[in-house]
Protein backbone atom coordinates (compact mmCIF):
# COMPACT_ATOMS: atom_id res chain seq x y z
CA UNK A 1 0.00 0.00 0.00
CA UNK A 2 2.89 2.35 0.83
CA UNK A 3 4.35 1.64 -2.77
CA UNK A 4 1.47 2.46 -4.34
CA UNK A 5 0.93 5.97 -2.68
CA UNK A 6 4.53 6.77 -3.33
CA UNK A 7 4.51 5.90 -7.04
CA UNK A 8 1.16 7.65 -7.28
CA UNK A 9 2.94 10.50 -5.67
CA UNK A 10 5.46 10.63 -8.54
CA UNK A 11 3.53 10.35 -11.07
CA UNK A 12 1.14 13.19 -9.96
CA UNK A 13 4.83 15.42 -9.63
CA UNK A 14 5.90 14.24 -13.18
CA UNK A 15 2.32 15.67 -14.48
CA UNK A 16 3.10 19.28 -12.30
CA UNK A 17 7.02 19.34 -13.93
CA UNK A 18 5.36 19.07 -17.46
CA UNK A 19 2.67 21.28 -17.06
CA UNK A 20 4.87 23.76 -15.84
CA UNK A 21 7.32 23.33 -18.95
CA UNK A 22 4.64 24.14 -21.51
CA UNK A 23 3.65 27.35 -19.56
CA UNK A 24 7.07 28.12 -20.04
CA UNK A 25 7.51 27.85 -23.57
CA UNK A 26 4.33 29.55 -24.25
CA UNK A 27 5.21 32.59 -22.61
CA UNK A 28 8.62 32.69 -23.99
CA UNK A 29 7.18 31.85 -27.58
CA UNK A 30 4.75 35.27 -26.30
CA UNK A 31 7.80 37.86 -25.82
CA UNK A 32 9.89 36.86 -28.82
CA UNK A 33 6.57 38.11 -31.33
CA UNK A 34 3.00 37.50 -32.17
CA UNK A 35 2.04 33.52 -32.67
CA UNK A 36 2.15 32.73 -36.30
CA UNK A 37 -0.94 32.78 -38.75
CA UNK A 38 -1.30 29.58 -40.14
CA UNK A 39 -3.08 30.83 -42.70
CA UNK A 40 -0.47 33.28 -44.10
CA UNK A 41 2.40 31.48 -43.34
CA UNK A 42 4.91 30.46 -46.49
CA UNK A 43 5.60 26.73 -46.27
CA UNK A 44 8.63 25.13 -47.22
CA UNK A 45 6.95 23.86 -50.46
CA UNK A 46 6.53 27.64 -51.33
CA UNK A 47 2.84 26.75 -51.33
CA UNK A 48 1.54 29.49 -49.05
CA UNK A 49 0.47 32.93 -50.28
CA UNK A 50 -0.01 35.69 -48.01
CA UNK A 51 -3.61 37.25 -47.75
CA UNK A 52 -3.08 40.85 -49.80
CA UNK A 53 -1.23 38.86 -52.44
CA UNK A 54 -2.44 39.77 -56.02
CA UNK A 55 -3.95 36.86 -57.44
CA UNK A 56 -6.36 36.50 -53.93
CA UNK A 57 -6.95 40.22 -54.89
CA UNK A 58 -7.88 39.78 -58.37
CA UNK A 59 -10.21 36.77 -57.22
CA UNK A 60 -11.52 38.78 -54.75
CA UNK A 61 -12.80 41.71 -57.14
CA UNK A 62 -13.53 39.38 -60.06
CA UNK A 63 -16.17 37.47 -58.12
CA UNK A 64 -17.20 33.53 -58.36
CA UNK A 65 -19.06 34.44 -61.90
CA UNK A 66 -17.79 36.10 -65.07
CA UNK A 67 -18.95 37.88 -68.08
CA UNK A 68 -18.68 35.13 -69.89
CA UNK A 69 -20.86 32.90 -68.09
CA UNK A 70 -23.15 35.96 -67.61
CA UNK A 71 -23.72 35.45 -71.16
CA UNK A 72 -23.88 31.89 -71.30
CA UNK A 73 -27.03 32.24 -68.79
CA UNK A 74 -28.74 34.60 -70.42
CA UNK A 75 -28.35 32.61 -73.87
CA UNK A 76 -29.90 29.87 -72.09
CA UNK A 77 -32.75 31.20 -70.49
CA UNK A 78 -33.49 33.50 -73.81
CA UNK A 79 -34.09 29.73 -75.45
CA UNK A 80 -35.80 28.35 -72.68
CA UNK A 81 -38.50 30.98 -72.86
CA UNK A 82 -38.55 30.98 -76.57
CA UNK A 83 -38.87 27.28 -76.25
CA UNK A 84 -41.85 27.56 -73.66
CA UNK A 85 -43.65 29.98 -75.56
CA UNK A 86 -44.32 27.64 -78.70
CA UNK A 87 -44.72 24.73 -76.72
CA UNK A 88 -48.04 26.95 -75.55
CA UNK A 89 -48.86 28.10 -78.50
CA UNK A 90 -48.87 24.49 -79.85
CA UNK A 91 -50.84 23.28 -76.83
CA UNK A 92 -53.20 26.16 -77.27
CA UNK A 93 -53.78 25.05 -81.37
CA UNK A 94 -54.16 21.39 -79.90
CA UNK A 95 -56.64 22.26 -77.60
CA UNK A 96 -58.32 24.80 -79.90
CA UNK A 97 -58.60 21.70 -82.51
CA UNK A 98 -60.83 19.81 -79.72
CA UNK A 99 -63.53 22.76 -79.56
CA UNK A 100 -67.15 21.45 -80.42
CA UNK A 101 -68.80 24.85 -81.73
CA UNK A 102 -72.37 24.89 -82.14
CA UNK A 103 -74.61 27.01 -84.54
CA UNK A 104 -74.08 27.69 -88.65
CA UNK A 105 -71.83 29.35 -89.81
CA UNK A 106 -72.60 33.01 -92.01
CA UNK A 107 -71.58 31.48 -95.50
CA UNK A 108 -74.37 31.30 -97.86
CA UNK A 109 -77.57 31.69 -98.75
CA UNK A 110 -79.85 32.10 -101.41
CA UNK A 111 -78.96 32.75 -104.82
CA UNK A 112 -79.99 32.80 -108.65
CA UNK A 113 -77.90 32.15 -111.57
CA UNK A 114 -78.56 30.54 -115.23
CA UNK A 115 -77.22 26.93 -116.55
CA UNK A 116 -75.31 27.02 -119.91
CA UNK A 117 -78.53 26.36 -121.26
CA UNK A 118 -79.79 29.18 -120.20
CA UNK A 119 -81.97 28.02 -117.51
CA UNK A 120 -82.81 29.68 -113.99
CA UNK A 121 -80.86 27.89 -111.26
CA UNK A 122 -81.54 29.15 -107.32
CA UNK A 123 -79.76 27.12 -104.55
CA UNK A 124 -83.12 25.47 -104.11
CA UNK A 125 -82.27 23.46 -107.77
CA UNK A 126 -79.73 21.21 -105.91
CA UNK A 127 -81.27 20.06 -102.80
CA UNK A 128 -81.46 16.54 -101.90
CA UNK A 129 -77.30 16.80 -103.04
CA UNK A 130 -74.04 17.24 -101.62
CA UNK A 131 -72.34 20.30 -103.70
CA UNK A 132 -68.72 20.70 -104.05
CA UNK A 133 -68.98 24.59 -105.21
CA UNK A 134 -66.36 26.67 -106.92
CA UNK A 135 -65.67 30.24 -107.68
CA UNK A 136 -63.52 30.97 -111.10
CA UNK A 137 -62.81 32.73 -114.14
CA UNK A 138 -62.64 31.07 -117.78
CA UNK A 139 -59.48 32.44 -118.77
CA UNK A 140 -57.39 31.64 -115.55
CA UNK A 141 -54.28 30.42 -116.71
CA UNK A 142 -53.47 27.83 -114.04
CA UNK A 143 -54.88 28.02 -110.53
CA UNK A 144 -58.67 27.25 -111.36
CA UNK A 145 -57.68 24.58 -114.16
CA UNK A 146 -55.65 22.96 -111.36
CA UNK A 147 -58.65 23.16 -108.18
CA UNK A 148 -61.53 21.93 -111.03
CA UNK A 149 -58.75 19.11 -112.18
CA UNK A 150 -58.74 17.83 -108.72
CA UNK A 151 -62.49 17.84 -107.79
CA UNK A 152 -62.30 15.38 -111.13
CA UNK A 153 -59.88 13.42 -109.14
CA UNK A 154 -62.26 13.42 -106.20
CA UNK A 155 -65.39 12.29 -108.01
CA UNK A 156 -63.42 9.56 -110.03
CA UNK A 157 -62.06 8.42 -106.80
CA UNK A 158 -65.26 8.59 -104.85
CA UNK A 159 -66.91 6.46 -107.95
CA UNK A 160 -64.33 3.89 -107.93
CA UNK A 161 -64.62 3.48 -104.28
CA UNK A 162 -67.95 4.69 -103.00
CA UNK A 163 -70.28 4.88 -106.04
CA UNK A 164 -73.24 5.48 -103.45
CA UNK A 165 -72.04 8.80 -102.33
CA UNK A 166 -70.09 9.68 -105.35
CA UNK A 167 -74.06 9.56 -107.17
CA UNK A 168 -75.17 12.15 -104.51
CA UNK A 169 -72.35 14.74 -105.14
CA UNK A 170 -72.62 17.69 -107.33
CA UNK A 171 -69.77 19.81 -108.19
CA UNK A 172 -70.22 23.58 -109.47
CA UNK A 173 -68.43 26.24 -111.35
CA UNK A 174 -69.29 29.82 -110.82
CA UNK A 175 -67.92 32.08 -112.97
CA UNK A 176 -66.25 35.33 -111.20
CA UNK A 177 -66.26 37.10 -114.54
CA UNK A 178 -69.28 36.81 -115.96
CA UNK A 179 -68.44 40.03 -118.47
CA UNK A 180 -66.25 37.58 -120.49
CA UNK A 181 -67.39 33.97 -119.15
CA UNK A 182 -70.67 34.07 -122.10
CA UNK A 183 -72.34 30.51 -122.46
CA UNK A 184 -70.83 29.45 -125.03
CA UNK A 185 -67.13 30.90 -123.67
CA UNK A 186 -67.97 28.36 -120.59
CA UNK A 187 -69.54 25.57 -122.61
CA UNK A 188 -65.64 25.56 -124.37
CA UNK A 189 -64.02 25.69 -121.39
CA UNK A 190 -66.24 23.01 -119.84
CA UNK A 191 -64.98 20.15 -122.07
CA UNK A 192 -61.48 20.35 -120.47
CA UNK A 193 -63.07 19.28 -117.41
CA UNK A 194 -65.18 16.43 -115.41
CA UNK A 195 -68.60 15.82 -117.03
CA UNK A 196 -70.42 16.04 -114.32
CA UNK A 197 -69.44 19.72 -114.09
CA UNK A 198 -72.79 22.14 -113.96
CA UNK A 199 -71.26 25.75 -114.94
CA UNK A 200 -73.36 28.95 -113.52
CA UNK A 201 -72.64 32.25 -114.89
CA UNK A 202 -75.41 35.55 -114.26
CA UNK A 203 -75.38 39.34 -114.57
CA UNK A 204 -72.90 41.08 -112.68
CA UNK A 205 -75.03 42.06 -109.89
CA UNK A 206 -76.39 38.48 -109.66
CA UNK A 207 -72.41 36.69 -109.41
CA UNK A 208 -71.64 39.89 -107.13
CA UNK A 209 -74.27 39.07 -104.72
CA UNK A 210 -73.52 35.25 -104.10
CA UNK A 211 -69.51 35.92 -104.21
CA UNK A 212 -70.48 38.26 -101.15
CA UNK A 213 -72.78 35.71 -99.86
CA UNK A 214 -69.83 33.03 -99.57
CA UNK A 215 -67.30 35.98 -98.77
CA UNK A 216 -65.41 35.25 -102.22
CA UNK A 217 -62.69 38.26 -102.53
CA UNK A 218 -63.09 38.92 -106.50
CA UNK A 219 -61.11 41.86 -107.85
CA UNK A 220 -59.36 42.45 -111.56
CA UNK A 221 -55.38 42.24 -111.57
CA UNK A 222 -52.61 43.23 -114.37
CA UNK A 223 -55.03 44.81 -116.95
CA UNK A 224 -53.79 45.57 -119.92
CA UNK A 225 -53.87 48.50 -122.37
CA UNK A 226 -56.01 46.02 -124.45
CA UNK A 227 -58.46 45.36 -121.84
CA UNK A 228 -57.58 42.22 -121.09
CA UNK A 229 -56.59 41.55 -117.27
CA UNK A 230 -56.79 38.43 -114.88
CA UNK A 231 -59.15 38.50 -111.43
CA UNK A 232 -57.74 37.56 -107.80
CA UNK A 233 -60.11 35.74 -106.48
CA UNK A 234 -60.38 33.44 -103.40
CA UNK A 235 -59.45 29.64 -104.06
CA UNK A 236 -61.84 27.32 -101.82
CA UNK A 237 -64.14 24.23 -102.46
CA UNK A 238 -67.36 24.49 -100.57
CA UNK A 239 -69.08 21.31 -99.88
CA UNK A 240 -72.86 21.62 -98.94
CA UNK A 241 -74.96 19.32 -97.41
CA UNK A 242 -78.00 17.83 -99.01
CA UNK A 243 -80.34 20.24 -96.90
CA UNK A 244 -77.81 23.28 -98.62
CA UNK A 245 -75.98 23.86 -95.19
CA UNK A 246 -72.19 24.31 -95.35
CA UNK A 247 -70.72 21.25 -94.40
CA UNK A 248 -66.98 22.28 -94.72
CA UNK A 249 -64.61 24.48 -96.66
CA UNK A 250 -61.59 22.55 -98.44
CA UNK A 251 -58.57 25.05 -99.54
CA UNK A 252 -55.61 24.60 -102.58
CA UNK A 253 -53.10 22.80 -100.33
CA UNK A 254 -55.66 19.82 -100.07
CA UNK A 255 -54.86 17.19 -102.03
CA UNK A 256 -57.37 14.98 -103.98
CA UNK A 257 -57.08 12.06 -100.75
CA UNK A 258 -57.33 14.62 -98.68
CA UNK A 259 -60.57 15.59 -99.57
CA UNK A 260 -61.85 12.62 -100.06
CA UNK A 261 -61.32 11.48 -96.63
CA UNK A 262 -63.04 14.86 -95.54
CA UNK A 263 -66.49 14.60 -97.93
CA UNK A 264 -66.70 10.75 -96.66
CA UNK A 265 -66.28 11.84 -93.11
CA UNK A 266 -68.91 14.79 -93.88
CA UNK A 267 -71.51 12.26 -95.31
CA UNK A 268 -70.97 9.27 -93.13
CA UNK A 269 -71.34 11.62 -89.78
CA UNK A 270 -74.07 10.53 -87.68
CA UNK A 271 -74.42 12.56 -85.03
CA UNK A 272 -75.96 11.86 -81.49
CA UNK A 273 -77.92 13.46 -79.42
Amino acid sequence: MIRTSLSLTRNHIRLQRSASAAKRLMSQSSSRGKPIDPKTAKTSAGTGRPANSAGEEFSRHRGPVSWAAFGLIAVASASAVGYFQVERERRLERAMGKVVSTGKPAIGGPWSLIDLDGNLVTNKTFEGKWLLLYFGFARCPDICPSEMLKVGRVMDMLKEEYPNLAQKIQPVFVSVDPARDSLKALREYGKDFHPSYVFLTGSPEQVQQMAKKYRVYVSKADETEDGDYLVDHSIVVYFHDDTGDLADCFTQSMRPKDVVEKVIERMTFIPTY
